[in-house]
């Protein structure tokens, strides 16, 4: 008897696999392998999502209404054009799924996040990788792979997994160089990362070309990964296409208190920022000072640093020998860099630790 039988763009997905919370023994070490905020999450969005238990047997508000209202006062913007959702996954998603079809192109760069993969090939698209330029986002290369059956662009900006961060001018050449018919989506999971006040004009361009998708998350520097709370602001075209396939109870009242609240712990923000700052560069400091041995930090603008190991000391070895050390990172074979690992900022301790198992490890290689 036969079964039924997916779609074959389905059975070539790989499936997405998430930083590990436990060592090959099952041990629970410092995790820093999924980019969490390693200061935990904002004390009022902890109230004000223990406050929301008592409403736990009604349905969240299917429009999102008070989020979408807050969002757009803080950031200036036109709540009818941001759209929610389960973290800001689901939004690149739902970008796929209303803008592209089988037989049409989706592209992405080389080291791109994974997410963006699996969402052109769920909807039956073809995935099109654009060259790199030493691990950071090429925009010739880019435009230079567009064809007639293009219908999106994604970027994470700052880039997952290795940090890089593409200029204002950079991202305004891109989109200049796109059809109007092709969706970019600009991927800001990391932005609120970025050094100093450098933004790459995503926001004001979403603002104003109709081609334009800009999504965020509350996962990292808000530090509520486990709600998985996303947003996006476009075009009301493009958000109206959205609207008809996104799911109508995506976010939890909890997840949406919390957020709210979060919004206004700028104390909080500010900290986790200078927190981040200070670390990373701190980290990729000492990775350079390993630079002889075959180390190599990649310059980042996020909350993580992706290091390269080109010496004796393998990327594999040093994953294991962490691992052993009582830390849990990122290795990245999956993503077509074996010679990779991508390190959260952790906490003070975290990051010396880090950095001083992979010195002793270097010093015992050679």
């Amino acid at each position: 008897m036969s079964a039924p039988e997916p779609k074959p763009w389905i059975m070539a997905i790989a499936p997405y696999i998430p930083g590990r919370s436990t060592t090959d023994d099952g041990r629970k070490v410092a995790k820093l392998s999924s980019n969490e905020n390693p200061l935990g999450t904002s004390p009022k969005a902890r109230e004000a999502f223990l406050s929301a238990a008592s409403r736990l047997e009604r349905y969240p508000d299917a429009s999102g209404t008070e989020l979408r209202d807050v969002l757009a006062d803080k950031y200036g913007l036109d709540p009818a054009r941001i759209i929610y959702g389960n973290g800001s996954d689901e939004i690149l998603h739902l970008a796929a799924g209303a803008f592209a079809g089988p037989g049409d192109e989706v592209i992405f760069v080389h080291y791109g996040f994974a997410v963006y993969e699996i969402a052109a090939r769920r909807v039956g698209a073809v995935p099109v990788i654009a060259p790199d330029s030493d691990y950071a986002t090429d925009v010739d290369a880019i435009l230079a792979c567009v064809t007639e059956r293009t219908k999106i662009v994604y970027i994470a900006n700052p880039n997952n997994p290795t940090g890089t961060y593409a200029t204002k001018e950079e991202i305004a050449r891109l989109h200049a160089g796109l059809r109007p018919d092709i969706l970019l989506v600009l991927d800001h999971a990391y932005a609120e990362y970025i050094e100093g006040d450098a933004e790459d004009g995503g926001m004001a361009l979403a603002a104003t070309a109709p081609n334009v998708l800009v999504t965020r998350t509350f996962s990292k520097m808000y530090g509520l990964a486990a709600e998985r709370i996303g947003w996006g602001y476009a075009s009301p075209a493009i958000i109206e296409a959205m609207h008809r396939i996104r799911l109508p109870f995506s976010i939890t009242i909890a997840g949406t208190a919390a957020a709210i609240a979060a919004l206004g712990d700028t104390e909080f923000v500010e900290h986790t920022r200078a927190h981040n700052a200070k670390w990373r560069a701190w980290f990729s400091q000492e990775i350079a000072q390993l630079g002889n041995a075959g180390l190599r930090a990649v310059p980042s603008q996020a909350n993580f640093v992706l290091v390269l190991f080109e010496g004796k000391l393998t990327a594999e070895a040093a994953y294991k020998g962490l691992m052993d050390a009582g830390y849990i990172v990122r290795w990245l074979p999956g993503q077509g860099v074996p010679h990779g690992l991508r390190i959260t900022v952790g906490t003070e301790d975290e990051t010396r630790g880090v950095a001083t198992a992979l010195r002793a490890m270097v010093e015992k290689a050679g």
